[in-house]
């Protein structure tokens, strides 16, 4: 299919912005995964005032709320949310945060448990679905937007995250963006499992593993003899086994295959069980991680508000165009990638729809 033809193939020019093209020399989509780690962008050091939300059993997530830049007042808050093994710090979520913040609005980065600087507040650790965590924090970022909208922002598994979040019931977010996001998390387990992601694999699960072992808490005596391979689901070589053997159960799922089915932001979708704000919802076709088949599934049901913008390249939550950093000075002033502006850009059509 012609990119003129796929769905949302107007937007970016709607927004003013050019068509996607990818920027020498990241030309493939391993290559646009890739980009901030082999070639990371100098950020400013960081300054985001700690917040830190109480979600019970005396745990906290620690969330850094960060100010528009230049003084100007919030147009609105963002809640921003990481992916898979990331966290608050990762330079591709304070990059979108900063452009956020050159466009007008305040950004609150969220930990979720066993993430990041958040590490030490709360037991355990996160997944795709986790409400009870989710819900107390989106209540907090609602008080500290203080009547402005509030608007979500999820890079990877954190747009699924706030998706399932949304399912429970309207009036949470006003807005949201969501790039790369599993919305089919068995067909994500099975696109990773493929010989070709084999690194990636490897570098997804060695985050997990570690940011387990972390807990200080403590783990049950069947996780850690499970992260060492001597558990019932056998060698932990795969993002299958770890969830079958941490996700699942310390989320209260009968099995992996129970999680993957009530996580999975499609399923629900296609049986039109709730409502979504204004959604925008950005997924590359060569993606290697997250195979686009569910997007197109989601462009296919035609939702009220909810866009769907699919292009030809990108990668996983890469989108590191041609047009990056024109005119915008120096690299350190961190001027974001075309994924970031179209964000940007999109949060500030909607407020103006308002």
């Amino acid at each position: 299919m012609s990119e003129s033809k796929l769905p949302g193939a107007l937007l970016p020019a709607a927004l003013g912005l050019e068509p996607f093209r990818p920027r020498l020399p990241w030309l493939n989509g391993d290559l646009q995964t890739l980009r901030d780690t082999l070639r990371p962008v100098a950020l400013p050091p960081e300054a985001g005032e700690p917040i830190t939300i109480p979600v019970g059993r005396g745990d906290q997530l620690l969330a850094l709320l960060d100010p528009p830049l230049g003084g100007a007042e919030p147009r609105a808050l963002v809640v921003l949310m990481h992916g898979l093994g990331g966290s608050s710090c990762r330079s591709g979520l304070r990059r979108m945060g900063l452009t956020l913040q050159r466009a007008g609005f305040a950004v609150l980065r969220l930990n979720m448990r066993g993430a990041g600087p958040g590490r030490e507040l709360a037991r355990g650790t996160y997944a795709a679905s986790c409400n009870s965590d989710l819900l107390p924090a989106l209540a907090r970022a609602r008080e500290l937007a203080g009547g402005l909208p509030l608007l979500g922002m999820g890079i990877s598994l954190g747009g699924t995250k706030l998706l399932n979040a949304l399912l429970t019931g309207p009036g949470l977010l006003d807005g949201l963006v969501t790039i790369s996001s599993p919305l089919d998390l068995s067909a994500c387990s099975a696109q990773i499992e493929r010989p070709r992601n084999r690194i990636y694999k490897r570098w997804l699960l060695q985050r997990l593993v570690a940011q387990t072992l972390a807990d200080p808490f403590g783990l049950s005596e069947p996780e850690r003899e499970s992260l060492a391979g001597r558990g019932p689901v056998g060698p932990m070589d795969s993002i299958l086994a770890f969830d079958a053997a941490i996700t699942a159960p310390r989320w209260g799922y009968d099995s992996v295959d129970h999680y993957y089915q009530e996580a999975s932001p499609l399923l629900q979708l296609q049986a039109q069980v709730a409502v979504l704000p204004p959604t925008l919802v950005l997924h590359a076709i060569d993606d290697p991680w997250v195979p686009v088949a569910a997007a197109r599934d989601l462009a296919a049901l035609q939702l009220p508000g909810v866009e769907v913008l699919l292009t030809t390249a990108g990668g996983h939550n890469g989108f590191h165009a041609r047009c990056d950093g024109c005119g915008a000075g120096r690299a350190s002033s961190a001027p974001g990638n075309w994924g970031d502006r179209l964000t940007a850009r999109w949060f500030q059509r909607l407020l103006a729809q308002r």
